[in-house]
C-alpha cells in the first residue's frame, strides 16, 4: 500500500471513529426494533434509508460531541487517542462532517419516514449536543438529560412505520431512559478518577459512591417495572415475558450485592458489562416473541 492510500485510509478511518461506531450500532439496534415491534412496514429500501439517516444522525451528534470536548478527552486515558485530541485531525474537519452528515440524514429522514421521525432526530441531536454535553461539566444530571436522546432511537423507529407517538413507542423509550442510568452510574464509578482528572461532573464526584450505589438500585427496579410491562399491555407475548423476567432478577440481584455490599470497581464494571447483555436480551425478545406471534 503507498503512502497516499493509507493517509486516505487513515483519514476514513478516523472520520469513522468521530461517529462512535459500537455507539451508533447499538443505536441502529434498537431503532431497527422499534421498526419491527411497530404495526405496519416500511418497503426494504426505505427501512433501510431510514437506518441509514438514522445512523447519519447519530453520527453527526458524536462528531460534534467530539468536536467539543476535544480538550477534555485529551485528559482521559480512554478517549485522548481519538483524533482530535491526539492531533490527527483539525477541529474544523470534524465540525465540517457533523454539519455535512446533520445535512443529509435529517432531510433524508424526513423524506424516506415523516416528518415526525425527523424531528424527533433533530430533538435528539439537539439536547446531546446543546445540552447534555455541556452540561456534564456542570452537574451530575447531564446523565438524565443524556438518556433522552439516548432512549429515542426505538421510539424514532416505531414513527418511522407509523407515523404516530403510541403507547407501544412510549413503552419502548421508557426501557431504553431507565436503562441508561445504571448504565452511566456503572462507567462514572469505574472511571471516577477520569472524570475527576477531566473536571467533569458525575454522581460517585458529587454525592459519594454509596448514594450512587443507591441510585444504580433504584434506577433498576424502575427498569424492571416498565420492562415488565409489554406483556401487560398485549405488546409482547409469554417468551418475552419470561426472558425479562429472568433478566430482571439478574440485574436487581447485582444491582442489590453492590449496594449491601458497598462493592467496588470490579462490581460497576461487571453492572456496566451485564447492562449491555440485559439490553441485547431485552430486545432478542422482542425480536423473536413478535416473529412467533406473526
Amino acid at each position: 500500500m503507498n503512502a497516499r492510500a493509507l493517509s486516505l485510509s487513515t483519514i476514513a478511518s478516523d472520520l469513522a471513529s468521530l461517529t462512535k461506531p459500537r455507539l451508533s450500532s447499538l443505536v441502529l439496534i434498537t431503532t431497527a426494533g422499534g421498526m419491527w415491534l411497530a404495526p405496519g412496514a416500511l418497503s426494504p429500501a426505505r427501512a433501510i434509508a431510514t437506518l441509514l439517516a438514522i445512523a447519519g444522525t447519530v453520527g453527526a451528534a458524536n462528531a460534534f460531541n467530539c468536536y467539543i470536548e476535544r480538550d477534555i478527552d485529551r485528559l482521559m486515558a480512554r478517549t485522548r487517542n481519538r483524533p482530535l485530541p491526539a492531533g490527527r485531525m483539525e477541529p474544523q474537519v470534524a465540525l465540517w462532517f457533523g454539519i455535512s452528515l446533520v445535512a443529509i440524514s435529517l432531510p433524508t429522514l424526513a423524506f424516506e419516514a415523516n416528518v415526525l421521525t425527523a424531528l424527533l432526530g433533530f430533538v435528539a441531536l439537539s439536547s446531546y449536543v446543546w445540552i447534555y454535553t455541556p452540561l456534564k461539566a456542570r452537574s451530575y444530571t447531564a446523565m438524565l438529560v443524556g438518556a433522552v436522546p439516548g432512549a429515542l432511537p426505538p421510539l424514532m423507529g416505531w414513527t418511522a412505520v407509523t407515523g404516530r407517538i403510541q403507547w407501544p413507542g412510549v413503552l419502548l423509550f421508557g426501557i431504553l431512559f431507565f436503562w441508561q442510568i445504571p448504565h452511566f452510574i456503572a462507567i462514572a464509578l469505574f472511571l471516577k478518577d477520569e472524570y475527576r482528572a477531566a473536571g467533569l461532573k458525575s454522581l460517585p464526584l458529587e454525592r459519594g459512591e454509596q448514594v450512587s450505589r443507591a441510585q444504580l438500585l433504584g434506577y433498576v427496579l424502575a427498569l424492571c417495572l416498565v420492562a415488565l410491562l409489554p406483556p401487560l399491555t398485549g405488546m409482547a407475548g409469554w417468551l418475552y415475558g419470561a426472558a425479562a423476567l429472568a433478566l430482571n432478577v439478574v440485574f436487581v440481584r447485582l444491582a442489590l450485592q453492590g449496594f449491601i455490599g458497598r462493592l467496588g470497581n470490579p462490581w460497576a464494571r461487571k453492572v456496566f458489562r451485564f447492562s449491555l447483555v440485559y439490553l441485547t436480551g431485552i430486545f432478542a425478545a422482542f425480536w423473536i416473541d413478535a416473529v412467533l406471534h406473526r
